[in-house]
């Protein structure tokens, strides 16, 4: 079995689930007390969160490298970025290590495609839904479709997800995402990617009008099918 590395705390609500989905899917998998081999840097998110909103990439850029080296000098065989919008700097991060990185839109846009999407929705924080780094590679690369919320919308996606972060659900905002899905849905979205690693917390597949695609959950699948083949 290969050991995966997870570059975590980003936040360490949904790196909890990468590590129990991770190990539910070993066991589930090679039966009896089997459970994966992990190397887990969990990160202090405090101070990435305060220099994302300064702008301080580079900064952050050095944080993440550092993490990753020391999650492969530990002996993880490939690395997971436990997050979506951090998947901003996965570039520079694979430059700068010599082990795989397993990145969470591939693998989204590999199940989407095995379920024949093709115009999808995407929900996470403004950087993922605004910026190209995780739109593009869905469009350029797989050929996918991706429509975001309008802006007053957007902005409500991410406040939730700083609730999530901090620990807290409720009905309210989970009845929030439903209607902003529902309007992706009558713009033709055939499903929504659940683009931050957080969302997934609050809202699960069957509790809204289209299929809803856990990327925490897919990118857990990969890593698993990954370390045991």
């Amino acid at each position: 079995m290969k050991t995966i590395g997870l570059l975590g705390g980003l936040s360490w609500e949904s790196t909890v689930v990468y590590y129990r989905e991770i190990n539910r899917l070993v066991g589930k998998s090679l039966g009896g007390y089997h459970s994966a081999k992990i190397i887990l840097n969990s990160l202090e998110f405090a101070e990435l969160e305060d220099m994302m909103q300064k702008g301080s990439w580079p900064e952050i850029q050095r944080i993440l490298i550092e993490g990753a080296r020391v999650i492969e000098d530990a002996g993880a065989d490939f690395l997971l970025i436990c997050s979506n919008t951090m998947h901003r700097n996965e570039m520079v991060i694979r430059e700068n290590i010599d082990i795989p990185v397993l990145h969470i839109a591939d693998a989204t846009a590999e199940v989407l495609i095995r379920d024949g999407i093709s115009k999808v929705g995407l929900l996470g924080t403004t950087f993922t839904m605004e910026q190209d780094y995780y739109k593009g590679r869905l469009k350029e690369k797989f050929g996918l479709d991706v429509i975001v919320p309008p802006k007053s919308e957007r902005e409500r996606v991410h406040a939730i997800i700083d609730e999530i972060c901090m620990g807290e659900t409720n009905e309210k905002s989970k009845a929030d995402y439903q209607r902003i899905i529902r309007n992706m849905a009558k713009r033709g979205a055939e499903a929504v990617i659940l683009g931050c690693t957080e969302i997934g917390i609050l809202i699960k597949d069957g509790e809204a009008d289209v299929p809803l695609y856990d990327t925490a959950i897919i990118h857990s699948q990969a890593a698993v099918k990954m370390a045991i083949e």
